[in-house]
Formats: structure tokens, sequence, C-alpha cells
């Protein structure tokens, strides 16, 4: 849709400018002349070359999605019409990627299209959890409650996300800096020590002629280096986006010490989080479980709750196949058990969500706390063992001219 820059005067004679979407030149007259513009200049603003390079595009984020959550949940709430809500959302929007994704979404919704199926035009923005519950709201009447509960759900998942960050960002720092020094001596120092050594006419220690050979590698194979480093990463990314791959890397990580427990205990939150909302608004059951396999993030978890929904249709509870999976705690399994005998299901599936919220930040800590003294060992035996070979034979010329 084109944009129109426009100066003008308001109903209380002060000077104003803009800019504002709409089809043509008459249309955006029209929608200021309602909004009580008296206008003094209007035209179409040139166009930016990127404008259709999705690549040059700034990024819609989370939290974005959040505020814009909350803001309609608010002005619904305070009865204005949803079409009128966006048009009022899309327009202060800063960032135009998604202030276009909003007036697109606008106009779906005036020509009669419901607002979630005007969502599902863009799926990498709005998922496939959003538009269900969003549909839930519209059908129930409760759009506002369901928008609430959606941000809030949002937030603590940004949240969830940001804890899993926070702990892997030291262990990858450590290891990008241990690659550094180790480089940094095999091609920098260990030469200046190998001229040295060769003036020694005697053999060299088996420990200082590998870290040698190593340096003289480095040094002439590069090149080589670094394309089977991006090679292994392509060649992961590659299985990874098998079904048999993204199955067994998952599974590995689940059965991993320390990271294992702290990606089960995350899977197990997001998943009762997940089918607690959606149960919450009103989304049936097996439609919940469906969202929920596609939003889970683990291939171990996806099937496990495939094989859930699958139970379900042949009458079976969940907790009977929730147990079986052998992927979720006793104790969930058995809350869940009570939720569903007590026909609270969705009130105890966020109970769980919550304890679980804090054991992931337990295995958070306790992750940090064990791979701190890890990398430390990690680095000081990398380091310290370069520098021994490289004095290997110092010491030993020291010994024989003693």
């Amino acid at each position: 849709m084109p944009i129109y820059v426009w100066k003008g005067v308001n109903s209380y004679g002060e000077k104003r400018k803009g800019k504002i979407d709409a089809p043509n030149e008459a249309a955006a007259e029209a929608q200021l002349r309602k909004n009580r513009i008296k206008i003094s200049s209007l035209k179409e603003a040139p166009k930016d070359i990127f404008e259709n390079i999705s690549f040059f595009q700034p990024k819609v984020t989370g939290k974005d999605v959040v505020i814009f959550t909350r803001q309609l949940s608010t002005m619904i709430d305070a009865g204005l019409p949803l079409v009128q809500s966006l048009d009022i959302l899309g327009n202060q929007q800063e960032n135009p990627t998604f202030k276009k994704v909003l007036n697109e979404v606008r106009m779906d919704v005036e020509t009669g299209t419901t607002f979630a199926d005007a969502m599902k035009k863009h799926d990498k923005i709005f998922d496939n959890l959003y538009c269900n519950m969003v549909d839930a709201g519209e059908v129930g009447g409760i759009l506002d409650t369901i928008l609430r509960r959606l941000a809030a759900f949002m937030e603590k998942n940004m949240a969830l996300k940001k804890k899993v960050k926070g702990a892997m960002t030291y262990p990858v720092i450590c290891l990008a800096i241990s690659m550094i020094i180790t480089a940094v001596i095999l091609i920098f120092v260990v030469p200046v020590f190998s001229k040295m050594f060769a003036s020694f006419g005697q053999a060299l220690p088996v420990p200082t002629q590998m870290v040698v050979n190593a340096s003289e590698f480095a040094k002439s194979q590069w090149y080589v280096i670094l394309a089977l480093m991006f090679a292994a990463v392509f060649a992961v990314k590659k299985f990874y986006a098998t079904e048999k791959g993204h199955y067994a890397i998952d599974k590995m990580l689940l059965n991993a010490p320390i990271v294992g427990t702290l990606l089960r205990r995350i899977a197990v939150a997001k998943f009762t989080r997940t089918l607690g909302t959606m149960l919450k608004s009103g989304v049936p059951i097996l439609e919940s479980l469906t969202v929920v396999a596609r939003t889970a993030g683990n291939k171990i978890v996806e099937q496990a709750v495939v094989r859930v929904a699958d139970s379900i249709t042949e009458g079976r509870t969940i907790a009977e196949p929730l147990e079986e999976t052998g992927v979720f705690p006793s104790m969930v399994v058995q809350m869940i058990n009570v939720g569903e005998s007590t026909g609270a299901l969705d009130v105890m599936l966020e109970k769980i969500a919550d304890f679980y919220d804090e054991e992931v930040d337990q295995a958070v800590d306790n992750l940090t706390a064990s791979i701190e003294p890890l990398m430390m060992v990690f680095l000081g035996g990398l380091i310290g063992g370069l520098v021994i070979a490289m004095y290997l034979p110092i010491f030993k010329m020291a010994a024989v001219v003693g």
C-alpha cells in the first residue's frame, strides 16, 4: 500500500505533518478529513528501493508482538472496535516491517476476514498457537481476555529463553577465548621457540614435537582448518534438518549429563504452560495438543505429545500415555491425573508450569556453577599443556648442563 506524506492544520489551528497509508490519494485525503485535518500538501512518499527485499528490513521481535498484544487487549477492553484499534496501533508502530503487517491485517479484517485468519497469512510473526488462541477468543467473545493471557504467556516464554541463553553465554565465550589463545600461541609464539630448538641439534621431546607439528600445520594449512570447521557446522545443520537427525540430536541432548536435566525441565515447563494456556482459553484438547506438538522445539517431546493425542482419540486419559512416553517425570504425570479427575486440568497445568519455571532457574544456576570450574580446568590444562611442552627442551638442556 502506498504511503503519503501530508502537511496541514488540525481543528485547533495547529500545523501538523505526518505519513499515512492509503490505497490511493483520494482515500488518503478522505482519511485526513475524517480526522479534521485541513490539508495544505499531500503527495506520495518516495519509494524505498529495499522495500521488497526482506534482508534489508528490520525483523519483528517477540517484544514487538508482546507490546502489540497488550496494547490491543487494553483497547478492546476499553470498548474500541477491532479495526480502529488495529489502525491506531499500525500507525504508531515504529518498526516498518511490523507496521506493514498490521496494516495488511487491518485491511483483511475490514473486508470481512476474521482476525485469526488475517494473522494466519503472516505465520512468521503470528504462530499457530497465537492464531488458534485468537480464534478461540473471537468465537467465545473474550478476545481481550485471550490477548492478555497470550501476552503473559509470551513474556514468560521470553524470560525462559533469556535464562537459557544467559546460562550458555559463559561457556561459549570461554570456548571462543580458548580457541583464539590457542591459535595465537600456535601461529605466533611456537615458531619463535621452533627456531631456537632447531639450533640445539637434538631430538625434541614427543609433546614438544607434537606442538611444533601442530604449529606448522596451522600456519601452512589454516584455510583447510577453517574449511573443515565450516564443513562440520554445515554437516551438523543438514543432519539436524532431517527427521532422523533431528530426533537423534534431540535425544542425545536430553540424555546428556547436566544439560539434559535443564532441557527436560524446560520441555516440561513449556509443554504445561502452552497446553494450560490453550485449554484455559477454550481451545479443544486435541487441537491444543496438535499445536503444542508443533511448538515443542524438541522432536522427542513432539512425538510424545503426538502419541498422547492419538491415545486420547482412543478414549484414554492424558496421564496414561504421558507416563508411557518416559519423557515426563512421574510427579508431573500424577498431578495431571489429579487435574483430569477433578476437572481442573488447566489450573493444574499452570501450577506445574510455575513449579518448573523455578526448577529451570535452579537448573540454570547448577549448570553455571558446574561449567565454571570445568571451563577453568579446560583452559588451564590447554594453555598450561602448551607452555609446558614448549619448555620441556629447555628443562632438558638445563639438566644436561647441570
